[in-house]
């Protein structure tokens, strides 16, 4: 009899549990429109957060709920934005491309090192070892963890032992500028083809004995490109939010710190830029 009794509570209790199951699944199942899974079949699968939110699953359910238009996702092909539009039924939207930009060009053939750094091969290791050791405080210390970081093989390292930033590939995820720990990355649309090549914050041609590309702070591109350019902690501050595509602001830099990025041959210099022949790294400067 016992035996029955216990049977019969362990049945009435399992009775009651599962009807409050069925209950609490009816009351607080929240329904997930069908056409998400196949927005985000459409998309790129790169979870790169370009577009702002943290994956393609959070951008597809954006989509869908016309948060959000197709055409932000930088990663995606025309076409593919183009389905996602006619699908949903929206505009594919503009939306400029953006990509990661790097303010150095203080590679080995132009930048001294003024103490050898041993240790992991880690810009970040590095950086907490005074610096890194680079006579340009400020400057790429080259040994690759924006490269490492990037996930779509858009940043290589080339012989001089600086990043170089693929346009066709980035995703502007900004994996790079959080690698950096010099801060040197940070993401533009690719219409920014004027730039500043340079972090350093000295003022005067003594930092050209660390740096030959380095900015001196002469204020010569602020001159000729008023309202356009200002000097901020002795470094060119370009307004992006003015007209901006004129290369008159490169001519007279000396050291051609400020550049022009062509899409084809990558930083073009000014007429008064010295040019740069050496290809060998320069010997570590005595401390």
């Amino acid at each position: 009899m016992q035996v029955l009794t216990s049977v019969g509570a362990i049945g009435g209790i399992t009775f009651v549990l599962t009807s409050l199951l069925v209950l609490a699944h009816r009351k607080l199942h929240v329904h997930e429109d069908p056409r998400i899974d196949l927005v985000e079949e459409m998309l790129p699968h790169a979870n790169c957060g370009a577009c702002g939110l943290p994956g393609c699953r959070p951008f597809a359910e954006a989509l869908v709920d016309r948060r959000i238009l197709p055409g932000k996702c930088s990663v995606s092909t025309d076409d593919a934005r183009l389905r996602i539009a006619s699908f949903l039924g929206v505009d594919v939207g503009a939306e400029e491309r953006r990509v990661a930009r790097l303010a150095c060009a203080g590679g080995a053939n132009v930048a001294r090192n003024r103490a050898r750094y041993d240790g992991l091969l880690s810009c970040r290791a590095a950086a907490q070892v005074a610096g890194g050791g680079k006579g340009c405080f400020w400057g790429c210390l080259g040994l690759a963890d924006c490269a490492l970081a990037c996930d779509f093989d858009a940043i290589h390292m080339d012989p001089q032992g600086l990043p170089v930033v693929s346009e066709a590939k980035c995703t502007a995820c900004g994996d790079c500028v959080e690698a950096c720990p010099k801060d040197l990355f940070s993401i533009h649309a690719v219409s920014h083809r004027l730039w500043v090549a340079c972090r350093s914050q000295e003022a005067g041609d003594e930092i050209l004995e660390d740096c030959a590309v380095a900015c001196t702070a002469c204020g010569r591109c602020a001159l000729d490109a008023p309202g356009l350019i200002a000097m901020q902690d002795n470094l060119p501050v370009i307004d992006y939010g003015r007209k901006h595509d004129t290369q008159v602001p490169i001519q007279r830099c000396p050291t051609g710190a400020i550049v022009w990025i062509d899409a084809v041959r990558g930083p073009v210099k000014g007429a008064a830029a010295k040019k740069i022949i050496r290809q060998g790294p320069l010997r570590d400067a005595p401390t």
